[in-house]
């Protein structure tokens, strides 16, 4: 009897999402540099209150998540009503895919940008559209000319991964007058808080009606490994996702974690000086030893090589030396690596064998 039973159409056409390695062969004690984590972890307030919850794990969690929004919404000047939280940026991302986009739409992303919001778009069963950046930068004319009636959402990561760039509020504007009537533009926020005096787009979600950002608590706030995430925009959409937000999606710990972690906005400053400081000190080091990168407003830095073989045999030598990067080739930067800013400990020791490395092919 033949087999009847078959997934949707262009599920089996979706490449499986690979996250940064953690481990090297041999080697027990590398250090990751590979998924763009906070490498001084969550705040002491936001370890204290993942502690206390263990004592409410036997009741189910809110399903409002009302405290939380509330929380972000008094931070970041927002209307909690407007707020949604998810199991990561990322689901809010795939809510937003199912929610608005289907068989015969598209959704459009940048050449360079994160990988979910393909795989999302083939998820809900939409047709995926990457349209090319000018120099690793977001091109807003090749965006609006990409765009179709066809188009329902356009996603841009700003800061974006892994590229490190970004572009500014009057071209995210232009972005936003420009889209088809049908369009939403969804604002990827996920690094914003490296950027200091920048809202992610909250202002411009808060005026326009097309117009979504979504924001994580995964990287500046070192929770990566509790999976916390953030969405905020006009308040019929957020009303559509809450419709296929399962009830139950964030647990307890995830909520009041998060909450005391937003609530520390110290922690925050500390964590985004350090970055900055370490950030322009790897970028410089390395462009020393000739690997050049684009000015990056991220955690981390995209390091150039001369092709794809160059980097990829550095690659090999930094795991030879206990050292875990990002091969971007999936991006569509096969001669390029990603490389976090972790602590100062760590960016010497990066820096030091990409010259070491330099120095052997010389």
């Amino acid at each position: 009897m033949t087999n009847q039973i078959r997934p949707q159409p262009g599920i089996m056409d979706i490449a499986l999402y690979e996250g940064g390695a953690a481990h090297v062969a041999g080697v027990s004690d590398a250090i990751k540099l590979s998924s763009n984590e906070n490498p001084f972890g969550p705040s002491d307030k936001a370890r204290e209150a993942y502690a206390r919850a263990v004592h409410k794990l036997h009741r189910y969690p809110s399903t409002d998540h009302a405290a939380l929004r509330r929380a972000i919404g008094e931070i970041h000047g927002l209307d909690p009503a407007q707020i949604i939280c998810g199991v990561g940026s990322d689901e809010i991302i795939g809510l937003l895919c199912n929610a608005y986009a289907g068989r015969g739409d598209e959704v459009l992303f940048t050449e360079h940008g994160f990988l979910m919001y393909r795989i999302y778009a083939q998820a809900a069963g939409a047709t995926p559209v990457s349209v090319a950046e000018r120099d690793r930068t977001t091109d807003v004319d090749a965006l609006l000319a990409a765009c179709s009636k066809r188009t329902k959402l356009v996603f841009i990561a700003n800061p974006n991964n892994p590229t490190g760039t970004m572009i500014g509020l009057p071209e995210i504007r232009r972005l936003a007058d420009g889209l088809p009537p049908q369009a939403i533009l969804v604002l990827d926020g996920a690094y914003a808080e490296y950027v200091e005096g920048y809202d992610g787009g909250a202002k411009l979600a808060t005026e326009r009606g097309n117009v979504f950002m979504t924001r994580t608590f995964s990287k500046i706030y070192g929770l990566g490994g509790l999976r916390i995430g953030w969405g905020y925009g006009p308040k019929p959409i957020v009303d559509v996702l809450n419709r296929v937000r399962g009830p139950f999606n964030l647990s307890t710990s995830q909520l009041e974690t998060a909450e005391a972690a937003v609530r520390d906005q110290e922690h925050v400053q500390r964590c985004r000086e350090e970055n900055a400081r370490m950030r322009a000190w790897l970028a410089e080091a390395l462009a020393e030893h000739g690997v050049p990168s684009d000015t990056s407003t991220a955690n981390f830095i995209l390091a150039r090589f001369a092709d794809e073989a160059e980097a990829q045999a550095c690659d090999a030598y930094l795991q030879s030396q206990g050292l875990i990067v990002r091969r971007v080739a999936g991006y569509g930067l096969p001669q390029c690596l990603r490389i976090t800013v972790g602590d100062e400990a760590s960016c010497r020791r990066v820096a030091h064998a990409v010259g070491q490395f330099k120095g052997q092919t010389r």
